[in-house]
């Protein structure tokens, strides 16, 4: 996907929260204020699952975002119950995988999807979880359902339906992405995941996906020493990713959006992180 309206080609954006564990509690004008502290004025915005998405909640985020010209290009939603504390954890209860919450997690789906249009925010991106690898099998099937149902929700409000890569190898990703057979479904490209997960070098798996890119991150990380663990997110250009060919490879795959920096952390170590991986990711867009 090439780039978006009102940005300059790729653009240094971040990633951040309504709250929740990857975020702070305040207000909107205040979490806006503190991003924009940091030099950047795009990115995605993680809507946590516990997040106010009323009206008011609404118009004081859509306010928060103007007063800056702060431009968000996705919402990304969590939901209340996931954990990432192991990969096994991880397939018993993100995304859509799990049938228990599977009915909730998509009403609050399309909950994200109305609040994200009432900001004019042009795309949704989730997780969706550790599908079956058997495209035969219940779970896998059902969660193409509800995809198909995700996407044309989000077309209906002027969106784009993005699948977080990572938690499967970029062949089957590529083959639920043809299952689906929506215009408005893409990927949003994480090189750390595949990483983090064991499930791919990154630039292989990008050449494999660079059809379908809407969106990326950029966040490093290291291989997993014990196969089905998890390897170590770190700051960006110390890990595995190699930051200079991500970069290159994403510019001759003809993507021109926002290259929106993730740090899972917390804290002032986050933003020394967020400072810094701002300056390398400028430097290696200016080289083009």
């Amino acid at each position: 996907m090439t780039g978006m309206r009102g940005l300059e080609p790729l653009q240094v954006g971040l990633m951040f929260w309504t709250g929740g564990d990857l975020g702070f509690e305040a207000t909107p004008d205040e979490i806006v204020e503190s991003v924009s502290s940091l030099g950047v004025s795009c990115g995605q915005l993680g809507v946590h699952g516990n997040a106010d998405l009323g009206p008011v909640s609404a118009a004081a985020w859509r306010s928060a975002l103007e007063s800056r010209d702060f431009r968000v290009v996705t919402a990304f939603t969590g939901f209340r119950g996931e954990s990432y504390a192991s990969i096994p954890i991880c397939a018993r209860t993100v995304g859509y995988v799990p049938a228990d919450t599977r009915e909730e997690r998509e009403r609050r789906t399309y909950e994200v999807s109305d609040f994200a249009r009432d900001l004019g925010i042009p795309g949704l991106a989730t997780h969706i979880g550790c599908l079956p690898s058997n495209p035969d099998a219940p779970d896998h099937l059902e969660v193409l359902g509800l995809v198909r149902r995700v996407c044309d929700h989000c077309a209906k409000n002027g969106q784009t339906f993005a699948l977080e890569t990572g938690q499967e190898p970029a062949a089957e990703l590529l083959e639920f992405l043809r299952a689906v057979d929506r215009p408005n479904i893409g990927i949003n490209f994480d090189p750390a995941n595949m990483i983090l997960y064991g499930s791919g070098e990154p630039l292989e798996a990008l050449e494999a996906l660079k059809d379908h890119l809407l969106t990326v991150h950029c966040k490093d990380g290291t291989w997993p020493e014990t196969p089905g663990e998890w390897g170590r997110e770190t700051p960006l250009g110390a890990g595995a990713v190699g930051m200079a060919g991500y970069v290159e490879a994403l510019r001759g795959a003809g993507y021109t959006g926002p290259l929106t920096i993730e740090r899972e952390i917390v804290g002032e170590e986050q933003r020394a992180d967020i400072r810094e991986a701002i300056g390398l990711l400028n430097s290696l867009r200016n080289l083009g």
